[in-house]
């Protein structure tokens, strides 16, 4: 083989290489909607889930019509916005289930941390309803994410047990991972 046939080799294999990792890299854009123990409402915007370079997963939020404020935001078990009934009540985004928590862990520790994996970073609303900003999960991959929920919650989050689930409380805006 020749320097000419063996430069053209390596460039072709790794030509390859780098189409093979760019094929690997992620993204889902999940539409959200308003919710209420009524139903799911109208779409307020996506969030984008991106596989990072580095790893774990870029989170683009870029939502309208949220009441101004922190807002906690989870990854929730369920592929469902749905209101379900709890203690006789029809509760808004209920169908999502809880937090996910692959590793069974029963902990809210905050993103990329010991607990479980639904902890994404608080997002903040500005006093025009909007949430436009860039975050970073490391714990997680796009592929963890299909069949799951992302929940936008009335409340901010404090990433601790206390108050239960950090005091994200009501869920206020919901969007279905496919």
């Amino acid at each position: 083989m020749n320097l000419k046939t063996t430069s053209f080799a390596l460039l072709l294999c790794g030509g390859l290489l780098l189409t093979g990792a760019a094929v690997q890299a992620e993204s889902i854009k999940a539409p959200v909607n308003k919710i209420s123990a009524d139903g799911v409402g109208e779409e307020i915007g996506f969030i984008t889930f991106s596989d990072a370079d580095g790893g774990g997963v870029d989170v683009f939020v870029d939502l309208t019509g949220l009441p101004e404020g922190e807002r906690g935001m989870h990854l929730h078990e369920n592929a469902s916005c749905a209101p379900a009934e709890k203690d006789g009540q029809m509760m808004a985004g209920l169908a999502a289930g809880g937090h996910y928590d692959p590793m069974n862990t029963d902990r809210h520790a905050g993103p990329g941390k010991n607990g479980h994996k639904g902890d994404l970073p608080r997002i903040t609303v500005d006093a025009d309803g909007k949430a436009k900003t860039r975050l970073h999960v490391d714990n997680l991959q796009v592929k963890d994410l299909k069949g799951h929920s992302v929940m936008v919650h009335a409340g901010g989050d404090n990433y601790t047990d206390n108050p239960p689930l950090g005091g994200g409380g009501a869920r206020i805006a919901c969007g279905v991972i496919k």
